[in-house]
């Protein structure tokens, strides 16, 4: 059952971040984590993410609009972070993993609250890098950052697109470079690599109407108010 509902999230995640550019390893992490333990579920999650956001750069049949130098700055402080999120990674217990997804989220949450300027991106990236190899959630730094510089729909989403393909390479890289890595099942990663094609498609398809929506940065925070309460019970269970 736990194992399903893991497989649930995948899909509910990939629609979510089709639509948004957000959201994929902060609704699945949680239950993943819990059912295959923390080193496959990185493993896993940076392998699906990867598929994710090449669908949406590549099958969408539109011109990206990234920030390009937030996204390089990003991706360049995020390698000391990715190599030391590798050392929490296998030094951690999972329970303390867990939590750290949860809480994660929540601090984005609670900063988005209390500020409205945006961290730097340096800092977004070493911090991103970081949860890249132990969480894999490592969106909300990036989207703290791209909402607090009040960029458009358009390119919060390509920006966060370009920056999670950088990052599971990097993330890839780091794991491999130290060491043997624990990886997922074989048959759970090619089942779910389709179904990961099927959310896709259809959580694209609220991205135009969302876009031009007032309501966008509501529904980002929307969705990590929900990882939130997953996190939460999948960390107590």
């Amino acid at each position: 059952m736990l194992l399903a509902a893991a497989c649930v999230s995948v899909f509910v995640g990939t629609m979510l971040q089709a639509a948004t550019g957000f959201g994929f390893s902060l609704v699945a992490a949680p239950l993943v984590f819990a059912a295959v333990g923390a080193e496959p579920a990185v493993v896993l999650l940076l392998l699906l993410g990867l598929e994710v956001n090449l669908l949406t750069l590549m099958t969408e049949h539109r011109t990206p609009q990234p920030l390009k130098r937030a996204a390089v700055v990003i991706l360049l402080f995020a390698v000391p972070g990715a190599f030391a999120g590798v050392v929490a990674l296998r030094a951690l217990p999972e329970v303390a993993l867990q939590v750290a997804v949860t809480l994660g989220v929540l601090a984005t949450l609670l900063a988005r609250r209390i500020t409205t300027a945006h961290i730097p991106p340096s800092v977004a990236g070493l911090a991103a890098g970081a949860l890249t190899t132990t969480t894999s959630t490592n969106g909300p730094p990036i989207l703290l950052h791209l909402l607090g510089r009040g960029a458009p729909p358009e390119q919060v989403r390509d920006t966060l697109t370009v920056c999670f393909i950088g990052l599971a390479a990097l993330g890839a890289f780091a794991l491999v470079s130290s060491g043997d890595i624990v990886a997922p099942d074989g048959a759970l990663v090619l089942g779910l690599l389709p179904a990961v094609v099927v959310a896709h498609l259809i959580g694209r398809r609220g991205f135009t109407r969302l876009a031009a929506s007032p309501h966008y940065e509501r529904v980002l925070t929307g969705v990590m108010l929900v990882a939130v309460v997953v996190g939460l019970i999948g960390a107590l269970s």
